[in-house]
């Protein structure tokens, strides 16, 4: 069947609606609830790395509950840091990192998280998608988060072709709409954890089928 032009105004706004039965993605959902501070988003986000929404959501709120900013985390230590975040995978590691990270702030930033790209991923455990959430929820800085999704689904759409997120972020930067930059993590999580999924991907009931090349599905619902 021959595909329709992609149209990625008309697929957001198909989308939108689309996602509306399911949950949020973690970040936008811990904002719309007040943790919208930078450096509560920082901290959700690297929770959330490696870590399924359904866990990161409550111990990023478990945390939070004992301490919310650089100030109260840097007096935590590294030990009562990992108790609260046990459930997040290698949350060892990230207890380190999300200590280190508030210290820093507290003795270089004076307690102020700086929104600044540069800035946020030069910190521990800090990448190009976690920055670029930070900064587009919680500063409203035109930035792409890409993560498995976003890839995923924006290739397997034909909208861009790239082999890897790093890749799909640079091509999306070329082409995406700037008003998009941050609804496009906003709407593909949910979406692709829904109904563009990895494997067997509900392309029957998808309400952009007719413009998505498909691109590498070999079965589907």
């Amino acid at each position: 069947m021959k595909k329709k032009q992609f149209d990625i105004d008309l697929a957001l706004k198909l989308l939108s609606a689309a996602v509306k039965p399911w949950p949020k993605a973690a970040m936008f959902e811990l904002a719309e609830h007040g943790y919208n501070s930078p450096f509560e988003q920082l901290v959700a986000c690297m929770i959330s790395i490696r870590t399924y929404d359904e866990v990161s959501l409550p111990t990023a709120r478990k945390l939070f509950e004992r301490a919310r900013t650089p100030d109260q985390i840097s007096k935590l230590t590294v030990e009562e840091i990992d108790n609260l975040i046990r459930t997040s995978t290698f949350h060892e590691r990230k207890a380190a990192q999300i200590h280190e990270i508030a210290q820093l702030i507290v003795d270089k930033y004076n307690g102020n998280l700086p929104c600044e790209d540069e800035i946020l991923q030069s910190f521990p455990g800090v990448g190009p998608k976690c920055s670029h959430l930070v900064l587009g929820i919680a500063d409203n800085q035109s930035f792409i988060s890409v993560d498995i999704h976003v890839h995923r689904v924006t290739n397997r759409w034909g909208y861009v072709k790239a082999s890897t997120p790093e890749k799909t972020m640079a091509a999306l930067e070329a082409k995406l709409p700037r008003e998009d930059w941050i609804d496009i993590n906003r709407l593909l999580v949910p979406f692709g954890k829904h109904i563009c999924t990895g494997n067997l991907p509900k392309c029957s009931t998808c309400p952009v089928l007719e413009m998505c090349e498909q691109v590498g599905v070999k079965a589907y619902r």
